[in-house]
């Protein structure tokens, strides 16, 4: 099983370091093929690839932040991502028929 940490942002990365989150593998775009069931995906993902991460087995883990509309279009640094809140949040998501 493995840990993947999806993110281009510096400040995650060094937010996660700081959290002690345990991380296998940390890249700036996931392939959801790569996923193996039993596998943790971290990250702030699309709903439509969050469902082929859940579909492969995989659990996903969001980065949500109360992000206020100043904030937004900028690199955030760790101690921004903790004064808004950082957190990982479990989801699961599937396809809806239409």
């Amino acid at each position: 099983m493995t840990t993947w940490f999806v993110t281009r942002h510096p400040g995650a990365v060094a937010w996660a370091q700081r959290r002690g989150l345990a991380v296998d593998r940390q890249l700036a775009h996931l392939a959801p093929e790569q996923i193996a069931p039993g596998d943790t995906v971290i990250g702030t993902l699309p709903v439509n690839l969050v469902a082929r991460v859940c579909a492969r087995g995989g659990r996903y883990l969001h980065l949500s932040l109360d992000l206020p509309a100043e904030a937004r279009g900028r690199e955030l640094t760790a101690d921004e991502l903790e004064r808004y809140g950082a957190r990982l949040e479990a989801y699961v998501a599937k396809p809806a028929t239409p």
